[in-house]
């Protein structure tokens, strides 16, 4: 049985890994061109291509590209972290993030510290009083109140982010750790 549609030059990934005759009408086309099998490989593991094109159906025309490069995105971080998926690696950049900041504040408050000793005792400065490696040992008041120094942008982002135990290992819901 011939059909009476005309047949393309080249079939999408979509329709070469399913199988099928690529039509002048086929959705998958404009997302998943021949020269990318494995794009829609990890796709079509992740979410099936009727979900895929349920999807796409429901999404404007013209967010389709970035609907389909979100669900790229999120097979193959759910193919590499199949429990976890997006919500492992937002919650590992989150926690690295908050380390970046508690880095800036601190050397924030060091920056304020020398800043704020005068000239003349900065000769005379004895680094045994102080060792900015262990805040722990003949502390500056200055280190005491970080809030001052980091404009509570800390405390603000604290209290939107995941809320971390002792080891920094659950968010908010105690149940995804960290990877």
């Amino acid at each position: 049985m011939k059909s009476n549609e005309p047949r393309s030059s080249s079939s999408c990934a979509a329709c070469k890994f399913l199988k099928r005759r690529c039509t002048p009408n086929c959705q998958f086309a404009p997302y998943f061109r021949s020269d990318e099998p494995k794009k829609f490989a990890n796709v079509h593991k992740v979410f099936g291509a009727s979900n895929v094109i349920k999807i796409l159906n429901e999404v404007p025309q013209d967010q389709r590209e970035d609907t389909v490069n979100s669900l790229v995105y999120e097979a193959e971080v759910r193919l590499r972290d199949p429990v976890y998926g997006c919500i492992g690696a937002i919650a590992s950049l989150q926690r690295k993030m908050v380390e970046l900041q508690h880095d800036l504040m601190v050397t924030r408050a060091h920056l304020a510290y020398y800043e704020a000793k005068p000239s003349s005792t900065a000769s005379n400065c004895s680094f045994l009083d102080y060792d900015p490696l262990n805040d722990n040992i003949n502390t500056p008041s200055v280190f005491v109140d970080t809030s001052v120094v980091s404009g509570g942008f800390l405390d603000s982002f604290s209290q939107n982010s995941f809320a971390m135990d002792q080891s920094g290992s659950t968010n908010e819901f105690g149940q995804f750790p960290f990877p």
